[in-house]
């Protein structure tokens, strides 16, 4: 039986920039400044992922008319693999389905839909409502970051996860934003520890502690990022 956030898009990961900018070259006006330009990638969005979820109901049910056949003939049934085929081809148009199609051999700096991963983050990031409403999905939020993690000196990704980690650092805490450390560690320098330290005086305590936080983990590589380290910080720290 398909489900609605497990079940994972196939037939993409090989696919090459321009196929990507074809399925979703619309995203990136969710990020977009201009009110009207965001509502209607927003509305491009919600049609989208309303024909993925139209295709997966039409899936759950051929899985259910063929289920009598039995696990062997019904994985075989032609109209059964049919309907799984038309699923994952409308979940590589949505967000956050078509993110989870990377190939294990292609590592993620290699990866043709590295833009629209950071698009994402980036959306998240800028417009959490929005993403929230749309297209919330913490262990996506989670993997990705590791991901970018690992890659954030490159140059062309390195600038826009400063701003990332800025932006993250003066808001309030979100689920998963704590993996952020992984980012801000890989791409510290000057740069950031500048927009860190202009934080710690901005007038939102939690911008203030977050900021100093990380400027404290910074220090420390070889602290990690848990509940109890930021607890035990907390209780000392003059910017709480």
């Amino acid at each position: 039986m398909v489900e609605g956030s497990g079940a994972r898009s196939r037939g993409a990961g090989d696919d090459d920039a321009g196929a990507w900018a074809e399925r979703l070259g619309w995203a990136h006006g969710l990020i977009a400044g201009d009110p009207v330009e965001r509502s209607a990638a927003l509305l491009h969005l919600s049609e989208a992922r309303g024909r993925a979820d139209d295709a997966r109901d039409r899936a759950n049910e051929m899985w259910r008319l063929t289920h009598s056949l039995g696990a062997e003939e019904q994985y075989r049934e032609p109209a059964l693999l049919g309907a799984f085929d038309a699923y994952h081809r409308t979940q590589r148009h949505v967000f956050p389905d078509a993110l989870w199609n990377r190939p294990r051999r292609t590592a993620i700096a290699d990866w043709p839909g590295l833009p629209y991963a950071l698009l994402f983050l980036e959306w998240e990031a800028r417009f959490p409502r929005e993403w929230t409403q749309h297209a919330k999905a913490w262990g996506t939020k989670q993997g990705l970051i590791r991901d970018v993690a690992t890659i954030a000196r490159d140059e062309t990704v390195r600038g826009r996860l400063v701003d990332l980690t800025e932006i993250v650092v003066r808001r309030p805490y979100r689920c998963k934003d704590r993996e952020y450390v992984r980012v801000a560690r890989a791409v510290d320098g000057d740069d950031l520890r500048d927009r860190l330290h202009a934080a710690c005086g901005s007038d939102e305590p939690w911008a203030r502690c977050h900021a100093g936080f990380v400027l404290w983990l910074l220090d420390r590589p070889g602290v990690p990022a848990t509940r109890h380290v930021w607890r035990s910080w907390l209780a000392t720290s003059p910017a709480a």
